[in-house]
């Protein structure tokens, strides 16, 4: 049994900071939640090797009086040491994925910043978390080598009611919706208090085409801009 992976379907295993534990606790102790817990347990029990190893790892580094933007993913990543428990971050010293690697080019191109040094922190975007930037990932496990293995098994009930606890009790924040899978949830986002930016997925399959390509979208600019707006 391997560090970077899944021991545990008990969610007293995965910490969170307190202001996110009610909300957690109400998942947990409701029907989706069992059922989830359930499968999961399944899934361990047949040897499935299931990450990250902490699946609520967003919500233990990010509190929710602390969130200042939110950028959604999908599924973790499907690779052996890959995921983190942070939408898009890799591990240290993990090979960059391709579209992370696009994240630190458009950041880059956008605001000057040059991309972190390799191997540490490499790829890991915990500073980021730790700054206020909620990197939440819809879906919150997967199986080896198994992209989307655990979508729609309930994990999508939990993280949408976070995005709506931030888009409705938290302070104004900026949204990052990048492809159609993150922009479906801009429903759930009340777009008179917060900033909405919405592009194509940084994946090289659609980084570069239309309607609103990645590269070069500015959103850290324009993210920089309204936050430095809401605090004048």
């Amino acid at each position: 049994m391997r560090a970077d992976q899944l021991v545990s379907s008990n969610p007293a295993d995965w910490p969170v900071a307190p202001g996110w534990q009610p909300l957690v606790d109400d998942f947990f102790a409701g029907a989706v939640g069992q059922r989830l817990l359930g499968f999961l347990q399944e899934r361990l029990d047949a040897g499935a090797v299931i990450f990250p190893p902490r699946p609520l790892r967003a919500l233990e580094l990010t509190p929710p009086e602390e969130v200042r933007v939110v950028i959604l993913g999908q599924d973790p990543y499907h690779g052996r040491g890959q995921a983190e428990g942070l939408a898009f971050s890799v591990a240290p010293g993990v090979a960059l994925p391709p579209s992370l690697r696009n994240i630190f080019k458009e950041l880059e191109r956008d605001l000057g910043a040059r991309p972190p040094k390799f191997p540490d922190p490499g790829g890991s975007l915990v500073k980021w978390a730790m700054s206020g930037v909620l990197l939440l990932n819809t879906c919150l496990t997967v199986e080896e080598g198994r992209p989307a293995s655990h979508s729609g098994r309930g994990w999508e009930v939990l993280t949408d009611a976070v995005i709506r606890h931030v888009a409705n009790e938290g302070r104004p924040s900026v949204f990052m919706l990048w492809g159609s899978h993150a922009q479906s949830k801009r429903s759930l986002i009340d777009t008179s208090r917060h900033k909405v930016l919405m592009a194509n997925h940084p994946s090289p399959l659609s980084a570069m085409r239309p309607p609103v390509p990645f590269i070069g979208c500015g959103h850290f600019g324009e993210a920089r801009a309204w936050r430095d707006a809401q605090c004048a």
